[in-house]
């Protein structure tokens, strides 16, 4: 079975609160027939867009095909948040990469928050970014390492916008009791992850590059000219840029062994008027620290877009059930509230949780597996692989630099391999380990 096609409507954006208020962008051609292009790209969410964008900016010819519609995957459906820094920590990174390319990847995630705003400015992107994320910690000890580590990035690396957080100023703030502090990071912020999405789309559009809906690729055929194939038409390019993430599939087996499809669930609740204050006080995101993340914020219109849980199979479970269960640990009080939406999308993760940038195939680049931080992260691998195409790869070869192991089993056995880790990580979860 393919991911593509497993839970969803051909062609049509899940039925998502996100969908429901995404600013109307007519759809993008199916592809046909014969065309030749400079860049072809596989995968019209952030990574691709913002490649083809990019690549369309420096005067390129690009083709970007996508087998839905831009934005459809994990692009249109995630929590918004706009983390800072990599998805592993910089201590991490430093024990495993050494200071200074700890020190580059650093800058590398600031400079993907700070492309992120950019873009919405300068494209006048349908999004407004809205600034500060909290980190809610479930035990004292993980307060003290938060508050330990926001030290540590003002000391190492300058980065003075994390305020620590005590368990009465986190209660103020997310109205809950279960959490004994944290931070907030007011560097890092939330958006309408869909409308930025289709905001790219347009933007790639105007600058030029052709981008087609409806169409899926199914094979390509490798050498010093790769051809991409669809059932109604193929693309002859230079160059062909991966950008598939969670949905890529077996069009590459190098990068299916170290990328792993996973599935997370998000509902948004009926506004909540007044009491929308007393469940956030302030404008902003929050993570918790459970190994499968709880997340959450307020939307334009006040109601809770409450993001938990995970499957790993090819079908989404009851969403309303699976993520009912966390929001109402942390929020009992909600127990009576209505939910207009809840919908389910399909991530990616990578051994280390770091993202796994690649030259699979001769004249082909790919970047995939964000973990959960791909709102930055995915939209600058895109700027750095229309740089790779240019000649300037420097940023594409640090990360692709990083060791990424291939899954237990590789791609025919991760998935139960991979059940049987996160059941045992979920289980340490409800017993507060």
């Amino acid at each position: 079975m393919n991911l593509l096609h497993a839970n969803d409507r051909a062609g049509e954006f899940p039925p998502s609160y996100y969908a429901a208020t995404a600013t109307p962008l007519k759809p993008f051609p199916v592809l046909k027939g014969q065309l030749s292009a400079d860049v072809c790209i596989v995968g019209g969410g952030y990574t691709g867009l913002s490649a083809a964008l990019h690549l369309a900016e420096a005067g390129l010819r690009v083709v970007l095909l996508e087998a839905h519609r831009v934005g459809f995957g994990a692009s249109g459906r995630n929590g918004g948040q706009v983390g800072s820094g990599q998805r592993q920590d910089q201590n991490w990174l430093e024990s495993r990469v050494g200071r200074e390319d700890a020190r580059r990847l650093w800058d590398m995630g600031e400079d993907a928050k700070a492309l992120v705003r950019d873009l919405i400015d300068r494209h006048a992107l349908p999004v407004t970014f809205y600034p500060g994320i909290a980190h809610a910690c479930r035990s004292a000890a993980e307060a003290r390492h938060a508050h330990a580590y926001a030290e540590k990035l003002a000391r190492d690396y300058g980065y003075t916008q994390i305020e620590p957080l005590s368990q009465g100023a986190m209660r103020d703030i997310v109205g809950s009791d279960v959490y004994h502090g944290g931070d907030l990071d007011h560097g890092a912020g939330h958006l309408h992850p869909l409308n930025y999405a289709l905001g790219l789309a347009q933007a790639a559009a105007q600058a030029g590059a052709q981008l087609h809906e409806r169409s899926e690729v199914h094979h390509i055929r490798h050498g010093a000219k790769p051809v991409v194939q669809t059932a109604s038409g193929q693309v002859s390019c230079d160059h062909v840029i991966l950008a598939g993430n969670g949905y890529l599939g077996g069009l590459d087996r190098k990068v299916a062994s170290r990328v792993m499809p996973i599935n997370n669930f998000i509902l948004a609740t009926e506004p909540l008027g007044d009491r929308a204050a007393r469940i956030l006080s302030r404008k902003i995101a929050v993570a918790d620290t459970k190994f499968v993340v709880n997340y959450w914020r307020l939307s334009e219109d006040n109601r809770l877009l409450f993001g938990g849980g995970e499957s790993y199979g090819y079908r989404f479970p009851d969403v309303v059930k699976t993520v009912m269960k966390p929001m109402l640990e942390v929020y009992p009080q909600l127990r009576d509230v209505r939910v207009d939406y809840a919908w389910g999308g399909t991530l990616a993760i990578t051994m280390n949780r770091m993202p796994c940038f690649m030259r699979p195939a001769p004249n082909v680049m790919s970047a995939s597996g964000y973990s959960g931080h791909g709102v930055a992260m995915a939209t600058l691998a895109g700027k750095m692989m229309a740089q790779a195409v240019q000649g300037q790869a420097s940023g594409f070869d640090l990360l692709a630099r990083l060791p990424q192991q291939r899954f237990p089993g590789g791609a025919a056995l991760r998935w139960p391999l991979l059940v049987a880790a996160m059941t045992w990580f979920s289980l340490r979860d409800r017993l507060g380990v």
